[in-house]
């Protein structure tokens, strides 16, 4: 019985299961300032986003998502609009801006921002899925 057991936990290392695996899971990568999403392992989407600009900082690493909000407006800056929030660690979101002519390079104060059309369907596909099967992770 205990070599089963042994071989079975072998196999179960061998197979690399990941800590935080996901059946969604929102990849940003800072240089390209491109999120790509993936559902059940396969990409769905590539979509431009905005990351901080100078001076400013979007975590790295990688989170569960914590909370949804769908209007929420910011209570550090002038009450902005927040729309189709999907916040993944204290006060850093993803969600969706109205200023799409700045995406694809640096300009938001640490939160991803998206088109708010893009943020919408990442924010339906959390909700369907729940935030414990949602997965962002932030890379340099």
């Amino acid at each position: 019985m205990r070599a089963l057991l042994a071989a079975a936990v072998m196999l179960l290392g061998l197979a690399g299961t990941p800590a935080y695996s996901a059946v969604l899971e929102a990849r940003v990568d800072i240089s390209e300032q491109k999120m790509r999403v993936y559902s059940n392992g396969r990409l769905k989407y590539v979509w431009p986003v905005s990351t901080a600009r100078k001076g400013k900082v979007t975590p790295r690493g990688t989170w569960r998502a914590k909370h949804l909000s769908k209007h929420h407006r910011s209570s550090r800056y002038n009450n902005a609009p927040m729309p189709y929030s999907i916040f993944y660690s204290g006060n850093f979101a993803i969600h969706g801006t109205n200023q799409t002519k700045r995406l694809g390079r640096p300009a938001s104060a640490g939160c991803v921002r998206l088109h708010v059309d893009n943020a919408r369907i990442l924010y339906n596909m959390t909700q369907r899925v729940g935030l414990k099967n949602m997965k962002v992770r932030v890379t340099q």
